[in-house]
Formats: structure tokens, C-alpha cells, sequence
């Protein structure tokens, strides 16, 4: 406690009464709701079942649980619930399952389940319309019932969602079970009309502390709401400033009604910011006072003033991430930081692509968050297959991978018969697929198809001994028409050139690791290379890990780096073009605030002059959010009206990569 600044210890020892603790960006939050169930616990002799901590994450759940077990004597806190609002849920309609109408060992359905039940709803159709999910969600989070949902429906599109959910409801009923926006519901509308069960759980939880209290929905608020009852013993800590999930239902405007509905409220601002140095909350000051807020704050520092904020105007998409990786990689050899230390910020998950393929390029690990990694991409994985069965033909997994990608008529019954008989030969699958001997166990059509199979790769794995990897691959994928394949199998169009353009760039990498600029690698030499890169993408290393980190702005909420770039700061990106449309700026602007004050140390944002969109060069304008910073504080490179040819800007990429290679050379 004696390390805690005054505002920090003032809201650990305020136990009587409602409690809000408006917590700016990096201002200790965690630690002061670990403090303060120590303080309940230890000072105040609350019994630890009778306390629990909500927030919203598994993640945030375990780092809390962590602190708080560092922080108190081993077994002081047993019994303290400490969990997601949904995990508290769960056990709230478990143990009230028969109030409910629902009986014991009830199913929990995933949002897949889910799917696939509206789905068959719909009509038997492949797929209901893709809103529709997320519209019962939407419902259900603000306590809307179906009944309420087709009254208040305003077209035809949502008059047959409400039916569908209506349907849905009934249909869970009958099969006994509960999704997960359920978990919410079911408690907070049991409590709503059954006054002894809820007197029953409040005389079990005495104190309430929230995390995070900004994202609460509708429904999770009114279920706090009654747990916390009049006697308001609650502190919930929140900051309206980074508010940025009102598409899934998060209501910022619950931190002010708090004030409504427990008139005692007191609050406790948490403005000293233990994370980044002064001009980069500077920034993020400026910035957010242009939104219409709850609360007033400002952040501040004791960190000193820092580096002013670095602001990047690049040619292109292509350049820019150039220009990132090549400043990334130059400050890491200049001041000895780990790749950890480094974090690659952008708003929409299709940004990351030509990041991606730059740090693949010069063989920097990279973890992706938040979106689907290159090398977890179905068309990569059978890529990659095909590629190593052809440098090893005794791999079981990945000839199982693609023996039937594109489809061969092989169906099970003949892979278990090939299983069988390989296994009882103690030989490879591919080697099974080749002998004689396999014919008597085969009918006469698929054992000529797996032969044509294993001669076709035979004769190309003879051939990539001397034949360029990149035009091997790209001769292989013509003669099994994969390009025919994935359009074969995604109905929309565009879905099927992403993953084309996700093979190309496989196959471009390729070409650059067998050229002499590339070592000159070998087909198994690249193979083996790809190999690699996937084993050490998948790794689950810890934050701090030597890779750096490549994710969205709300994949990176709750997280800090000593270095952040953030890229694609342009109008349509960031504003989003949605938000543009429909006048939802002020959650930009937040989005933007909750990216800047990711960094600890050094903050640089990038807009490129000019991005391909489907094949076509489209002009860019940067954010107007650039302009709303705090121009002192920033240190401009291209301001817009000043020209900056693309020929330039790639030369001075160019420059910082020959600089890294005499630096690395010179080791």
C-alpha cells in the first residue's frame, strides 16, 4: 500500500457505499481492484466467498486471480469468486436451473451451435441471412423478448429475425438448453420477478467489483444492478474514454446512470499514468477532448516528456509496410530491444497482409492476434502439404491432408482400406498407394486413382531436384486445377481470390527464398524453411516473447508495448468508412485513443498517399484525427501537400534495409 499514489489508496479503503473509479489509460486499475478485495479481506474481515470480481475476459480473470493470490497469504483468498460476468452467469443458472424451467445438465450452445440451429430454422437453406445471429444477440443483450423484437420491427428484414428468434427460443426450450447470451438473460430476468431468489444471492456476494465497467450491455448492467441492491456495496472501475465495443452490445452510458440509480455514488478519478511517456498522452489527450465525454480527465506523467510522436506518410500499402518493418528492425540493432518490445497496430485484420509478408521476407517472427495468421489459412496448409509430401514422402499427415484437396473419389472406406494395409506393411501411405499388393484389397477404381495419385507425385518430386521451387509449385497447382477448386468451394467470388492471392504470395515467397538474394535454397531447403516459420508462428509464446506482435486496435485494448506503430491512419480506415456513414466518429476517436496509449516509449503513425483496392490504385486522404492531435507534439515526415514520390520512399526503405544488412554483416 505504501507504493500507491492517493487517489489509488482513497478508492482501495472506500468500502461504504457505491463506488466509481474513473480509471484513465496505464493508471494502475488491476492493481487497485487486486488491493482492495486484499483490503476487504485482510483489514476488513469480509469472507472471501462472499466477494467477486467480474470482468470480461478469461485472460483478465486469470491475471487478476495471479496478483491477487502474489498479493495475500497462500489460501488467504480461497473462495473469492473472481471470473467473467458470463462465467458468473453460468453458475447462477446452474444452481437455478429449475426456477428457469430448465432441467439439470442443460447443453451450452457455441455460437456454431447457434448457428446451425437458425439455420435449420430458416428453412432448411444452407445459411440464414448473416445478420440474423447477431440480431438475437443484439435482443437478448437488451433484454428485448421476441414478442417485444416483432412489435418494435421495422422491416421486413427484421420482422423475420424477430420470427426466427421466437422460434429459436422455443426450440432451445425443447432441447434444454441456453446459448450464451442466456447466461445474462435467464439470471437477470429470474431475478426481475422472483424476489426471494434474488435476496438468496445477495446475502452470498457482499461486494461487488467490476472491471472494465464501460463495456457492460443492457442486460449485464441490470443483472449488477440487482445483485449490487440498495445497499450499493460495489466499486466498479471503468473509463468511458476507451469504450470501443458498442457493436457487441457495450453501453458507455452505463457509468453515468450509476449516478441515477444509486444517488450515494461517489467517484475517484485515476489520471497518473504509469505507462508512457508525456508527449505520447499529450497525443492522446488532445485527441479524445474532441469527443463529448461523461467524466473530465487528463492523464499525466511523471516519465518525462519523450520522444514526440512520429507521423509517416508513405507511397503506398506496399511501401509502407516496407518502411515499418525496415524502421522496426533498425531501432531494434540500435538500441538492442527485443522483437517483443514492438507492436504493429491497425484497425481492420485485412491490414495485416503485407505486413505479414515483409516480416516473412526478411525472416522476423511475428505473432498474429485477432485474425487468422497466414500460415493457419486452409489453402496455405494444403500448399504446404502437397510441398512436403514431395520432400517426404513417409508424411502420413500431410498426404491424409491432400490426397482427396481436389476432390479424387476417394472416399473413407477406401483411406481406411489404404490405413489397413499400410499399417500391416509397417510401410508409408504414398509407398501403400504404389504397391501391387494393394490391388487385391482395393476395387478395381480407386486403386487406380491413388496409383495415378502417387506416379503424378513421384514424377514431380523427381523433378524439384532441379527444377525452380516456385514454378514446380505453380505447375503443380495447374495440373490439379486448385484455382478451380477454391472457386468450386466458396461461393462468393471474392473469398476465393483471397485465398488465390494468399497461394501467390506463398509462391512469391518461394521464388525470393531460392533466388541468390535468398540464400539460394533448395525445393527440400525452402520446404523446410516454410516448416519453420509455421512450427514458430504457432508457438504459444508468453507477450514478451522474441516475436513482435501484429494485431487490431481492439484485439490490443488491456495490453502495452514499448514501441507501437500505427498503421493505415487514412479516412475510410480509420475513421472506418462505416462509421463515417452512419456519424459513429466519437468511437473512432476512442479506437485511435486506445491505440496510442498502447505505448510505453515511442508512438509512430503511418497513412500511405495511395492503396490498391481489387487491382485498382485508389487515392488516399489521411485522417482527420491527424489533424486533431496536438501538432506540438508531433513530428511530421510527408505532411499532406508536400510531395512524396513513391520511387523516394521506397529508395529510403531500401536505404534502411542495405543499413541493417552492413549492421548485421559487421555482428
Amino acid at each position: 500500500m505504501s507504493t500507491l499514489n492517493p487517489q489509488q489508496r482513497q478508492a482501495i479503503e472506500h468500502i461504504h457505499g457505491p463506488l466509481l473509479v474513473l480509471a484513465g489509460a496505464g493508471s494502475g486499475k488491476t492493481r487497485v481492484i487486486t488491493e482492495k478485495i486484499a483490503h476487504l479481506i485482510g483489514r476488513c474481515r469480509f469472507d472471501p466467498r462472499t466477494v467477486a470480481a467480474l470482468t470480461f475476459t478469461n485472460k483478465a480473470a486469470r491475471e487478476m486471480q495471479a496478483r491477487l493470490g502474489a498479493l495475500m497469504p497462500k489460501g488467504a483468498a480461497k473462495g473469492v469468486r473472481v471470473s467473467t460476468f458470463h462465467s458468473l452467469g453460468l453458475t447462477l443458472v446452474r444452481a437455478e436451473h429449475g426456477l428457469l424451467g430448465y432441467k439439470a445438465g442443460f447443453t451450452l450452445f457455441d455460437a456454431a451451435d447457434a448457428q446451425a440451429l437458425i439455420n435449420e430454422l430458416a428453412g432448411g437453406r444452407k445459411q440464414a441471412p448473416a445478420d440474423t445471429q447477431p440480431l438475437i444477440s443484439q435482443w437478448k443483450s437488451s433484454l428485448v423478448e421476441p414478442e417485444q423484437a416483432l412489435q418494435a420491427a421495422e422491416d421486413d428484414r427484421q420482422i423475420a429475425a424477430a420470427r426466427l428468434y421466437a422460434l429459436y427460443q422455443r426450440h432451445l426450450r425443447a432441447y434444454n438448453a441456453v446459448d450464451f447470451d442466456d447466461l445474462i438473460r435467464l439470471p437477470t430476468r429470474l431475478f426481475q420477478a422472483d424476489s426471494e431468489a434474488l435476496e438468496r444471492w445477495r446475502n452470498r456476494l457482499h461486494y461487488l467489483l467490476v472491471d472494465e465497467y464501460q463495456d457492460t450491455n443492457t442486460a449485464q448492467y441490470q443483472l449488477f444492478k440487482l445483485l449490487a441492491g440498495p445497499r450499493g456495496a460495489f466499486t466498479v472501475v471503468g473509463d468511458d474514454d476507451q469504450s470501443i465495443y458498442a457493436w457487441r452490445g457495450a453501453r458507455p452510458e452505463n457509468l453515468g446512470q450509476l449516478r441515477h440509480d444509486f444517488p450515494t455514488l461517489e467517484m475517484i478519478k485515476l489520471e497518473q499514468n504509469y505507462r508512457s511517456h508525456g508527449h505520447i498522452l499529450q497525443a492522446a489527450n488532445g485527441l479524445i477532448e474532441r469527443n463529448a465525454r461523461l467524466f473530465e480527465k487528463r492523464l499525466w506523467s511523471a516519465y518525462g516528456p519523450g520522444d514526440r510522436v512520429r507521423v509517416l506518410a508513405c507511397a503506398d500499402g506496399e511501401a509502407e509496410a516496407e518502411r515499418v518493418v525496415a524502421e522496426l528492425l533498425s531501432h531494434r540493432i540500435r538500441f538492442s530491444r527485443r522483437l517483443g518490445d514492438y507492436a504493429i497496430l491497425y484497425r481492420s485484420n485485412h491490414q495485416a497482409r503485407p505486413f505479414e509478408r515483409v516480416l516473412r521476407e526478411r525472416n522476423v517472427a511475428y505473432r498474429l492476434s485477432g485474425g487468422q495468421s497466414f500460415f493457419e489459412r486452409s489453402e496455405v496448409k494444403d500448399v504446404i502439404a502437397y510441398l512436403r509430401l514431395l520432400t517426404n514422402p513417409d508424411d502420413d499427415a500431410a498426404f491424409l491432408r491432400i490426397v482427396n484437396v481436389p476432390r479424387r473419389e476417394l472416399g473413407a472406406a477406401t483411406l481406411e482400406k489404404l490405413g489397413a494395409y499400410a499399417q500391416g506393411r509397417r510401410i508409408s501411405l504414398f509407398q501403400a498407394a504404389r504397391e501391387i499388393g494393394l490391388t487385391g484389397n482395393l476395387p478395381e477404381r480407386p486403386g487406380r486413382l491413388l496409383r495415378q495419385f502417387a506416379d503424378w507425385a513421384e514424377n514431380l518430386a523427381r523433378r524439384a531436384e532441379s527444377e525452380p521451387p516456385a514454378a514446380l509449385t505453380r505447375q503443380l497447382l495447374a495440373d490439379i486445377d486448385y484455382s478451380h477448386w477454391l472457386q468450386e468451394t466458396h461461393r462468393e467470388r471474392r473469398q476465393a481470390e483471397k485465398r488465390l492471392r494468399a497461394v501467390d504470395d506463398l509462391i512469391n515467397w518461394m521464388a525470393r527464398l531460392s533466388s541468390d538474394d535468398g540464400g539460394g535454397k533448395s525445393f527440400s531447403e525452402v520446404v523446410s524453411h516454410l516448416g519453420l516459420m509455421d512450427i514458430l508462428e504457432r508457438r504459444d509464446d508468453k507477450p514478451d516473447s522474441g516475436r513482435v506482435h501484429l494485431m487490431t486496435l481492439h484485439a490490443a485494448k488491456g495490453l502495452e508495448f514499448d514501441h507501437v506503430f500505427l498503421v493505415g491512419v487514412e479516412e475510410d480506415t480509420l475513421p472506418h468508412r462505416n462509421s463515417i456513414a452512419q456519424d459513429t466518429l466519437e468511437e473512432e476517436r476512442r479506437l485511435l485513443y486506445v491505440g496510442i496509449t498502447r505505448a510505453r516509449r515511442s508512438l509512430t503513425l503511418t497513412f500511405a498517399r495511395q492503396r490498391r483496392l481489387r487491382g485498382e490504385a485508389m487515392d488516399c486522404e489521411p485522417s482527420r484525427f491527424l489533424e486533431e492531435l496536438p501538432q506540438d507534439v508531433l513530428a511530421w515526415e510527408g505532411k499532406p501537400g508536400t510531395p512524396a514520390p513513391a520511387a523516394e520512399t521506397r529508395q529510403r526503405g531500401e536505404g534502411h534495409l542495405a543499413a541493417l544488412r552492413d549492421l548485421l554483416d559487421a555482428d
